[in-house]
């Protein structure tokens, strides 16, 4: 779960200090961002990008597979086989609590395969459409806020409406998602990282799932685009599980509710890993029908050096954890830093997530681009301010995410430093008027 950490010992609050206080500080603050621009550093906190290290984990990938038939006997050179390569859907399937064939494995980008599940429901419909949404009138989607950039931009590629809904530490407002989509057929899905979510690090309770896999919806193609990016991306020992979408909607009397997206992009290699898509059997039929009309067949070659590389689902959580020696020292990093410098003053409030890739950082209200402009100024890339609000647009602009797992260690702190120093200048400008 997400802690929202904005405690220590430090002096009182910024707000609560006098005009002669607040204008010592700011010299205080102006006098260290100009030491900080000084140094001319160059660090980039802007994508949560796998570290080489990371990356060096799958290495023996290089040398695989040693054979070319999977368990089955099919050759996994030649053409066929739009499902994906058995073995390594059977692992994957076991991961994702669905059985083989509930599960599609396909190239390396799952959010390829959003836009194909996208593409075809915008032209054909899906399972349950009267008609492709295009056909529509108008079509809208749900959009839990903080959220992932590249759903926004992908949903607005469209022409799809975009209507937010708060993301909260046990998932998205399920009681306001469910007032929203029982009167307005235009609301066709909605877009969720259910686990460890980006940027929030939130993850969608079993009992908020239910409510989105039960909710009567005026669309009777509504349909949640459930990408289950980090499922697996543990930063403790405790591993937090992923509700069970597709067993709710099915129990719900909605099997077709839920398509789910997956892929080892953060796990093996970002661009040469698998990408999963997983629902109803008749949900998988329709996408890989679909598929047919334009492919012949995936890298099976590639799903069967996968399935030799992990060798069961437990592998795949054993290696998860090689992953999480890397990336909690710097996790752990930079809840140091903002505690040890923005703790107590009332500037700033952060998650402290248990996986995924990102921290989400709320400042002043009306300062988040000034802290953006602050470190690009200084050498430091941050992701823009908004980017986690559909069209970049934060009404209180105090969003920014956080990415620590590229940089070594010592750079996130030293990234983190000048964040910390970003964010109190802005904030004594901001109140200092």
């Amino acid at each position: 779960m997400v802690a929202v950490t904005d405690q220590s010992t430090h002096p009182q609050p910024l707000a609560d200090r006098s005009p002669a206080e607040l204008d010592t500080f700011l010299a205080e603050q102006r006098s260290a961002y100009e030491a900080l621009a000084a140094r001319g550093l160059t660090l980039d906190l802007t994508r949560g990008k796998p570290a080489t290290e990371q990356l060096d984990l799958a290495d023996r990938l290089l040398q695989l597979p040693g054979r070319a038939t999977d368990s089955s006997g099919a050759d996994t050179r030649n053409y066929g086989g739009l499902h994906g390569g058995a073995d390594l859907r059977a692992i994957f399937g076991e991961l994702l609590g669905v059985p083989t064939n509930q599960i599609v494995a396909q190239g390396n980008s799952s959010l390829m395969m959003m836009r194909e599940v996208l593409s075809y429901l915008w032209l054909k419909g899906g399972v349950t459409s009267e008609r492709p949404w295009a056909a529509e009138e108008r079509v809208t989607f749900i959009c839990p806020v903080p959220g992932y950039d590249r759903h926004f931009t992908l949903t607005d590629w469209f022409g799809i409406e975009m209507v937010t809904v708060p993301m909260h530490a046990d998932g998205p407002d399920a009681d306001a998602i469910a007032e929203l989509v029982a009167t307005d057929a235009s609301i066709k899905g909605m877009w969720l990282v259910p686990t460890y979510a980006n940027p929030t690090g939130s993850v969608t309770s079993t009992e908020v799932a239910r409510k989105l896999a039960s909710m009567p919806t005026a669309a009777p193609d509504f349909t949640i685009m459930w990408d289950n990016a980090y499922a697996w991306h543990h930063l403790t020992a405790t591993e937090t599980p992923s509700a069970d979408i597709i067993g709710l909607c099915a129990e719900a009397g909605n099997p077709h509710r839920a398509v789910v997206f997956a892929s080892t992009s953060k796990i093996t290699y970002a661009g040469a890993g698998v990408g999963f898509l997983a629902g109803s059997s008749e949900t998988v039929d329709w996408y890989v029908d679909h598929l047919g009309q334009g492919a012949i067949g995936p890298d099976k070659v590639n799903h069967l050096r996968h399935a030799e590389f992990f060798g069961s689902a437990q592998g795949v959580r054993d290696h998860m954890a090689r992953h999480r020696e890397v990336l909690a020292p710097k996790f752990a990093a930079v809840q140091e830093v903002l505690t040890g410098r923005l703790g107590g003053l009332g500037v700033a409030e952060w998650s402290e997530p248990a996986g995924g890739y990102f921290v989400n950082l709320d400042v002043l209200d009306g300062t988040a681009s000034r802290v953006v402009q602050l470190a690009k100024e200084a050498g430091i890339a941050l992701t823009p301010a908004g980017s986690s609000f559909p069209h970049r647009d934060d009404p209180r602009d105090r969003n920014i995410r956080l990415a620590p797992s590229f940089p070594v260690l010592d750079e996130v702190t030293e990234a983190m430093e000048a964040v910390a120093t970003c964010v109190l200048l802005a904030a004594a400008e901001k109140l200092h008027g």
